[in-house]
């Protein structure tokens, strides 16, 4: 520790040195001296390692009381111990009230400062244990922030046991986001075009995941993965991912529109979603490190994703994460033999309650009926449901398959 004694007694300087030789000679202790409180605040700005000041208040050009009251302008943190005439306890008062830590009286007793020395240079140790505890929890908040909601990442740094980062096997729900043609856009616009373009989407839809509480995996140019019951437990992981899903899609759409009034044409951004267990944590060296999910759950939501380009859908979610989703509603998009899998999964397009009560909606389930059963019926039920809903490229999917002697809805994605 170093020390700083301020103090007009010309003998000071080597009664210190005397009392004071063996932590002098072990280097647990550095003592400098001032004698007045102008040479102190000099010798405080030409060392910035000092770390107590025990000062005199009886000084000439500048007291102790108003060398206390500049450091306690400055903000600089020192504990400071008082040097001060036995019974002199308004003085003593004042000295507190500007942040002195303790007092010792004369003439001084150095046994007694000796302990009101280590005493205080215990709290100094204390206070610098704290501030390295709020950096380091700082420094984990910022790290956290990179992937989880502010509300998560605060929760994780001030209660490591709300959520392992340590890889382990849970139950999570997962959806991928892509933009359609992105490569494309990249070739045609300048860097001063499409950073800002870019930024823009990514901050609204990375937003728009923290606000349902999801984690941020990677961000991938344009792509993102987004968890949800990892790391902390969320019982409603089927849910959110939904939801955030829907919200996401919204959020999209409304950034397309926005950006084609202005001449750019950003593609239509597709979803996959699904539910199941992963290996989630953080892997990487010492120097980096990467919040993310391992597993077929990743995989099929991943692919599910893409499927949506075949189907003409913004958004597919598997059955297994629909059903847990308490009166989920969406419609029926098939069963997918995805790529790399031999069984089929049946996908659901997720829609909003007034959606699905629409009569749009229900024109469509009763031609996917027909198709379920096998019923021939099932072409003239989809071509009367494109006659009134011109739009519905699921439903026009469905139409050119059976035109092409496709039947059922086994459908083998490329």
């Amino acid at each position: 520790m170093n020390i700083l004694f301020v103090d007009d007694e010309p003998d000071l300087e080597a009664l210190i040195t005397q009392k004071f030789r063996r932590q002098i000679r072990d280097g647990t202790a550095k003592f400098l001296f001032a004698r007045d409180g102008i040479e102190a605040l000099e010798a405080l700005k030409a060392n910035s390692d000092i770390d107590l000041v025990v000062s005199d208040i009886n000084m000439p050009r500048m007291d102790g009381l108003t060398l206390l009251q500049k450091l306690q302008e400055s903000d600089g943190g020192l504990s400071t111990i008082i040097v001060s005439a036995y019974g002199d306890m308004a003085n003593i008062r004042t000295a507190m009230n500007r942040g002195a830590f303790d007092f010792v009286t004369k003439p001084i007793d150095f046994t007694d400062l000796e302990t009101t020395i280590a005493k205080t240079l215990r709290h100094i140790e204390a206070l610098r244990e704290a501030r390295r505890r709020q950096a380091e929890a700082e420094r984990a908040h910022a790290s956290l922030s990179r992937y989880f909601s502010p509300n998560l990442a605060a929760r994780l740094v001030s209660d490591p046991a709300a959520g392992e980062l340590e890889g382990q096997r849970r139950e999570i729900a997962t959806l991928f986001t892509d933009i359609t043609s992105f490569t494309a856009l990249v070739e045609a616009l300048e860097p001063s075009v499409l950073g800002p373009l870019l930024n823009d989407y990514l901050t609204g839809m990375t937003d728009i995941v923290f606000a349902h509480d999801g984690t941020v995996a990677k961000i991938i140019g344009d792509a993102i993965h987004v968890l949800f019951g990892a790391p902390g437990e969320q019982p409603d992981h089927a849910s959110r991912a939904v939801v955030c899903a829907l919200a996401l899609d919204d959020y999209a759409q409304a950034t397309c529109a926005r950006y084609r009034k202005k001449g750019l044409a950003l593609g239509l951004t597709r979803i996959g979603a699904h539910a199941g267990p992963a290996i989630v944590g953080a892997f990487g060296g010492g120097r980096f490190f990467d919040y993310t999910a391992y597993g077929d759950t990743i995989n099929v939501a991943a692919r599910l994703e893409g499927a949506n380009k075949q189907l003409g859908t913004r958004i597919c979610v598997s059955a297994t994460l629909a059903d847990k989703v308490d009166d989920f509603k969406g419609r029926p998009v098939g069963d997918l033999v995805l790529r790399g899998k031999t069984e089929a999964l049946r996908a659901y397009e997720p829609l909003r309650p007034e959606q699905y009560d629409s009569p749009a909606t229900k024109s469509y389930l009763e031609a996917f009926a027909k198709l379920e059963a096998n019923d021939p019926g099932a072409v003239a039920a989809f071509a009367a449901h494109l006659g009134k809903e011109p739009g519905d490229q699921l439903a026009s999917f469905h139409l050119k398959r059976l035109l092409n002697g496709a039947t059922g809805t086994r459908i083998e994605m490329d």
